[in-house]
């Protein structure tokens, strides 16, 4: 069963335009790229990979100091590195994968750990990705 927003909060959209080769703007303009499938130019080039891991390493970092606030920590010098794998799947198309390595400056191991699983119970990426594609946790 889908989660149902209980209040609009935000909205906002991207238009994309020949696919994977193609453009991407967004409504506010602040994303206006190129796209390119990997390795087909001789230049690093943007894909909706590099979006969407930009987007859920900021979801889960901010997920992750909501969660460690809650307990009085500071993690203002953490860093979230979200590895997107995109890959053929067992179903004949293709699917993608995510390792998210999570670094928690002067926070013991256990803790890490801990505001780590609660960051990925909060986190709307994480919440969108539940049950559909492999999510990784790794502290680091």
């Amino acid at each position: 069963m889908p989660i149902e927003l209980t209040k609009v909060a935000y909205v906002t959209s991207a238009t994309a335009k020949g696919g994977r080769a193609g453009h991407v703007t967004s409504a506010d303009g602040l994303i206006d790229v190129d796209l390119a499938q990997p390795g087909t130019t001789p230049e690093p080039a943007v894909n909706p990979e590099t979006l969407f891991a930009s987007g859920y390493a900021a979801c889960f970092q901010g997920a992750l100091a909501n969660r460690a606030k809650t307990q009085g920590i500071d993690t203002s010098d953490s860093t979230v590195t979200a590895n997107v794998s995109f890959g053929p799947s067992d179903d004949g198309g293709f699917g993608l994968a995510v390792e998210l390595e999570v670094n928690i400056p002067n926070v013991d191991a256990a803790k890490a750990q801990e505001l780590v699983e609660l960051a990925h119970g909060f986190c709307p990426y994480s919440k969108a990705t539940r049950g559909n594609i492999a999510v990784t946790l790794t502290i680091v």
